[in-house]
């Protein structure tokens, strides 16, 4: 399987970069990984365009440049320990693994779980545990946690998520209402509580209970 072109991996990441996203180990990180990869079918050909697609299971793979910065905004170390809440496609996943020491993704479909641990067994990366969980509740049994990035909008960030965080943590999860207005918020947790920033405007799918009803 052929990866992109040199020329196509410059676009992609000079995109990133115009986009906002600066930070040389995270542009390393998403050079490393190929985000074609991780699409199939009719929107393959598009895989380093700076946009969405579609997925499975009425999913989308998030824009490169959102990913970027949302990687960024989690201001990884080598040693963290991630939650991931909503797998998607792994690509995010993927991301993170080659900043953290492990990654924990969860994700309310199993078929987005299936296909995504397919690919990370392809690509031989060995510290992400994929599992179809009901995300919104995070993974009591692996808290705390380091980092927790969330891929999917609350109306307020998740308190089960806020409790898994450990002190001196940080949580990015996009926050809003409605489908057209949400913000990504960076949320850290100090001994007295909990600081919150505002990053950018973005969409994301809501954040929703339960399993979905797929195989």
């Amino acid at each position: 399987m052929t990866g992109p072109s040199a020329e196509t991996k410059m676009q992609f990441l000079f995109a990133l970069r115009s986009h906002g996203v600066t930070d040389t180990r995270v542009l390393k990180a998403m050079e490393e990984i190929d985000r074609g990869r991780f699409i199939t079918g009719l929107f393959a050909e598009r895989s380093y365009e700076d946009t969405p697609l579609p997925i499975a299971c009425g999913q989308t793979i998030s824009q490169p440049s959102i990913v970027g910065r949302m990687t960024q905004a989690l201001q990884l170390s080598p040693r963290d320990k991630v939650l991931e809440v909503g797998t998607g496609s792994g690509y995010q996943a993927a991301i993170l693994s080659r900043l953290a020491r492990r990654v924990y993704t969860v994700d309310r479909h199993a078929r987005l779980v299936r296909e995504a641990n397919e690919v990370f067994q392809s690509l031989g990366l060995v510290n992400i545990t994929a599992m179809t969980a009901d995300g919104s509740h995070g993974l009591p049994e692996q808290a705390p946690f380091d980092r927790i990035l969330v891929t999917a909008a609350a109306e307020d960030p998740p308190g089960p998520l806020l409790a898994q965080l450990k002190i001196g943590g940080i949580m990015v999860v996009p926050v809003g209402q409605s489908d057209a207005v949400q913000t990504l918020i960076r949320v850290r947790r100090g001994e007295n509580g909990f600081d919150y920033d505002e990053l950018l405007p973005v969409r994301f799918v809501p954040l929703l209970e339960g399993l979905g009803r797929d195989g």
